[in-house]
């Protein structure tokens, strides 16, 4: 017997059939209290694109500079050049760093950053080259859609021809950070001096033409509305009908500690569980979702593999953004605890590459 709401069946018909939502049914969706109905329908997606599979990855995490000339609003992990904690890596300290993960057997360097005012492009390249020369045989994911950006201002160069050097260098694939949300209104109170919705969007759009795959994300929890949201996941869904390059969405709950914004309160689980459902029943065309475990924290993040996640993201070794704002969640989760909670969530753990292929031990 289905039990899902009745104000929601009409919804459910098209789920069972394959055709795509709308953004009232969306909006719907989110603004429903039903959260076992949105779980029941978001795992009939998650089921008939990775059945009973649950991913993971060995990775570890590389930020290198908080220096960053966007103060976003909501950032806890930025600092400007001279203030106390600030810092940048220099290309030595990033190669040891990269040495300190491979006893884990990673397969995924992530490395995100600041947007320094005064770093030179070789300094991205040789980092990019060095840690490749030094790991050839780990994935390179690296440098968000705003870095990307940044980078093609201080080189001079098209973003197609930034992401060709880059690419050239070793990198292999682009993280979804800086979407946000995409909206102007919550941009220009929160993140002004950030690329707009239209730029993100364009550079995604280059690095999947040039084969360069990517994520997506969306940050939740502040001063976003459910509309502004549901407008978000379809931007995405549109671009990925053009280019077919993301790899998997990640919803991020916002963590107001040490921020601008920290009068808010942290997201709830129901909230959490929501984003993830509603992004699986939106995002049809995404082959994943991830609950990122970081954010959420692991109790959650395997609750969530019924409703409509399909990935708990990896080891995240050493992971410092998320953390400086606040959030309790170890830095890092082995690769052993991962198979647990997966196989305790029902579910059959499959350790990825970065572009999802499985990893054979």
């Amino acid at each position: 017997m289905e039990i899902v709401s009745p104000e929601l069946k009409d919804i459910l018909k098209k789920v069972k059939n394959g055709k795509r939502l709308s953004f009232d049914d969306g909006v719907r969706l989110y603004m429903s209290k039903d959260i076992l109905s949105l779980g029941y329908m978001a795992n009939i997606v998650r089921e008939s694109k990775n059945g009973n599979l649950a991913y993971f990855i060995t990775n570890g995490h590389i930020n290198y500079t908080n220096i960053c000339a966007n103060r976003c609003r909501f950032c806890a992990f930025s600092r400007s050049e001279g203030e106390t904690g600030a810092y940048t890596l220099t290309l030595e300290e990033i190669l040891e760093k990269g040495k300190t993960f491979f006893k884990e057997k990673i397969t995924e360097f992530h490395i995100v950053g600041g947007l320094h005012p005064e770093l030179p492009f070789n300094y991205y390249i040789e980092m990019l080259s060095s840690l490749k020369k030094e790991s050839p045989q780990v994935h390179i994911q690296a440098f968000t859609a705003v870095e990307i950006s940044h980078l093609a201002k201080l080189s001079g160069l098209s973003i197609k021809d930034t992401l060709l050097k880059l690419k050239e260098a070793g990198l292999g694939s682009i993280p979804g950070g800086g979407a946000e949300v995409f909206s102007p209104r919550v941009r220009e109170s929160l993140c002004k001096d950030k690329i707009g919705k239209e730029e993100w969007l364009e550079v995604m759009r280059v690095a999947h033409e040039l084969g360069i795959n990517s994520n997506a994300t969306m940050l939740y929890g502040h001063i976003e509305t459910i509309e502004e949201r549901v407008d978000h996941l379809i931007a995405l869904r549109e671009m990925q009908d053009r280019t077919g390059g993301f790899l998997s969405f990640i919803p991020l709950a916002f963590h107001p500690k040490n921020t601008e914004l920290d009068s808010l309160t942290n997201t709830t689980g129901l909230e959490d569980l929501k984003a993830i459902a509603v992004s699986r029943l939106v995002l049809d065309n995404f082959p994943h979702i991830k609950a990122f475990w970081i954010m959420i924290g692991t109790k959650l993040a395997q609750v969530s593999l019924s409703f409509g996640a399909d990935d708990l993201d990896g080891t995240v070794i050493e992971e410092k953004i998320t953390h400086s704002a606040g959030a309790s969640t170890e830095e890092y989760i082995s690769k052993a605890n991962l198979i647990r909670l997966i196989k305790e969530a029902g579910k059959e753990p499959v350790e990825r590459d970065t572009v999802y292929n499985k990893v054979k031990n």
